[in-house]
């Protein structure tokens, strides 16, 4: 008898309604069985794991009942003993390897021969234990990050920050089943199965190779990216609702990747996974997020003559990326680095030969430490990178900078707060304020480590161009909805900054980009010349209409507005905004009284925005608990 219900009440696994014993690590749980006579003096339990269990690798652990419950070794401790029953307490150590174990008994009186198999059982992490290197002193916080199945994920812009609901589903049948199989199929698995199970009992090492698996790149991973803006032979990334869907048909499909994600999708998936597990996980939105392919501290952009963004560089500033963090100790490098650990399942670049980023120290990335494991120059690029905007002259290819800054990267990084939909600002968490003088310092040290500040950088602007004034200043200002269906109406603000007066030659474009800020289709230009006074400020108001914009849009429903100007006699100054449309709507009523175990109706109202009839539309609702699967309503 393994006790199921109160094992798993004891062990905070009660959600995963499953037939098999799910316990965690570094905590006993009870089992009981018939027909033993004297079991102190007869018994000897083996509990095993991998293809190839031993003691050396800890993979294999042989115990007989004893007085007490050890610390440091599995152990098992009588309970009760009755005529016919015995009822025995097993415990783990808080560093054992997680995943499933077999677990079989030994008794003298079956002389030599095997032992006989009392069944397998799943041993997961522990944030409940103190001895744990997951351990999670805050009880609500190990409710949210670990058994909690709902989440928010914010996205859009840092000008308009938007949030979508997310079923992670990290109890859902099978899923555990699906998480275990993940680790079997990791390229460390293949290549050396034995040392690579010996491992499973370290969050850091579990975390790195996860976020290896949750992309296809090098080892047929759950999801495919794709960034074109183009989804066919899949599933747009914007579409999905939940991480269950997409384990389970990777797992139907025969582990063929899944079609397909953008940033939020791999960093949902990993938290499943990782809350699964028992690994405390959040998901954590940057927005204005660098991406730095070469690994200087800088970001360069390059525009041609129309202001068009030519899309040349490695590099790039996305709109907003998703990442996670996961909570467990670093006892590689130290106390003071313990606490949340930056890991990122979407492929950007290469750690170690293949995709994978982290577990970076969230308080190595704040102070700068970029030496030490895993991928810190990468993440800290992320956040504080500094930002070069080009112009290009095409014909002859000289480029010359047209402003730079360092202030913009990294902005209102956002988490869902504990017990509460609201949203929680954790930009301090990663870097000290944009400005200061600190953030200064940490910025120079992290150059320094990298070697950045001794190497002559050809491609670098001269302090004389970084210190070059604009003649104006120049700002799109919004002037109505940001909706799907509605005409765009901005207003292009230009400022003379000087006391004589300037004439402008302005050439603007609206291009629809995915939220990397990838162009994708051009949607509108126009150019204007002016002649602005002295301290004098103009408005010219811009209107893209509806159908002009419509077909353009990629599904992340995101704008790139730019206007470049070229001042007679003065520098070029660039003026750009992001705009993120809202879709309309979707208003969710409650019919009646909610009650737990009965039935109740909800009614879902859409209301088409625009004057046209939309067609082949699909509903797509999933909930924990409240629904058995996902509807698609056509």
């Amino acid at each position: 008898n393994w006790h199921l219900k109160e094992n798993a009440r004891d062990h905070h696994t009660s959600k995963f309604r499953s037939e098999e014993l799910i316990v965690r690590r570094g905590q006993a749980f009870i089992i009981s069985f018939n027909g033993v006579e004297q079991p102190e003096q007869n018994l000897t339990f083996i509990a095993e794991i991998g293809p190839k269990p031993s003691k050396l690798t800890k993979t294999q652990a042989t115990f007989g009942i004893s007085s007490t419950v050890s610390k440091e070794s599995w152990s098992a401790v009588l309970q009760s003993t009755s005529s016919n029953s015995v009822s025995i307490s097993i415990s783990s150590p808080p560093n054992a390897v997680i995943g499933r174990y077999k677990l079989s008994v030994q008794s003298p009186s079956s002389g030599s021969s095997s032992p006989t198999s009392l069944g397998t059982f799943v041993l997961l992490f522990n944030p409940w234990s103190s001895g744990d290197d997951v351990f999670m002193p805050n009880k609500a916080e190990c409710e949210e990050y670990v058994l909690e199945e709902f989440g928010i994920i914010y996205a859009g812009n840092k000008n308009r920050i938007s949030s979508f609901g997310w079923n992670f589903g990290q109890f859902q049948d099978d899923i555990l089943n699906i998480c275990l199989a993940m680790l079997d199929r990791s390229l460390n698995y293949r290549q050396d199965s034995v040392t690579d199970v010996s491992h499973r009992y370290d969050p850091k090492y579990l975390g790195r190779v996860l976020s290896a698996m949750v992309n296809a790149n090098d080892d047929q991973g759950v999801l495919l990216g794709n960034w074109s803006g183009n989804y066919e032979g899949g599933k747009s990334p914007s579409s999905w609702t939940g991480s269950g869907e997409i384990l389970q048909k990777w797992k139907k499909s025969g582990f063929r990747p899944v079609r397909y994600g953008q940033c939020w999708v791999f960093a949902a998936v990993l938290t499943t996974v990782l809350r699964c597990l028992g690994i405390p996980t959040r998901t954590i939105t940057n927005f204005s997020s660098a991406h730095d392919a070469d690994g200087n501290l800088r970001v360069d952009e390059f525009y041609d003559a129309s202001g068009n963004n030519l899309n040349r560089s490695a590099d790039s500033i996305w709109n907003f990326h998703v990442w996670n963090e996961s909570w467990f100790s670093r006892s590689d490098l130290g106390p003071s680095y313990n606490g949340w650990q930056i890991l990122d399942a979407t492929p950007q670049e290469e750690s170690g030969g293949i995709y994978q980023c982290g577990p970076a120290s969230r308080h190595a990335i704040k102070e700068g430490d970029v030496n030490l494991d895993y991928d810190c120059p990468f993440v800290f690029a992320e956040v504080n990178a500094d930002c070069m905007y080009w112009n290009i002259d095409l014909a002859t290819g000289k480029k010359t900078l047209i402003f730079s800054q360092s202030t913009t990267i990294g902005e209102f990084m956002s988490t869902k707060a504990v017990g509460r939909d609201d949203r929680v600002d954790v930009t301090n968490d990663y870097k000290y304020e944009e400005g200061s003088r600190k953030e200064r310092e940490i910025f120079k040290k992290a150059r320094k480590k990298l070697g950045l500040e001794d190497k002559f950088d050809p491609t670098a602007p001269t302090q004389e161009e970084i210190d070059q004034k604009p003649d104006i200043s120049g700002k799109f200002k919004v002037a109505g909805p940001l909706e799907v269906g509605k005409d765009l109406n901005l207003i292009l603000v230009l400022a003379n900054l000087q006391s004589d007066a300037k004439t402008v030659h302005v050439n603007m474009t609206a291009w629809s980009t995915v939220y990397t800020r990838r162009p994708v289709n051009e949607i509108w230009k126009d150019s204007i010349s002016v002649t602005v006074s002295p301290k004098e400020e103009k408005q010219f108001p811009i209107k893209i209409p509806y159908p002009e914009y419509q077909q353009q849009l990629t599904t992340d429903n995101m704008i790139q507005v730019t206007a470049l100007c070229h001042v007679e006699g003065g520098i070029q100054v660039l003026v750009q905004r992001d705009i993120s449309l809202d879709n309309p709507t979707i208003d969710i009523q409650i019919l009646g009284e909610a009650k737990v175990n009965k039935e109740v109706d909800v009614e879902v109202i859409f209301t088409n925005p625009i004057d046209t009839d939309v067609m082949a539309c699909v509903l797509q609702v999933e909930g924990n608990g409240l629904l058995k699967e996902i509807l698609e309503i056509k």
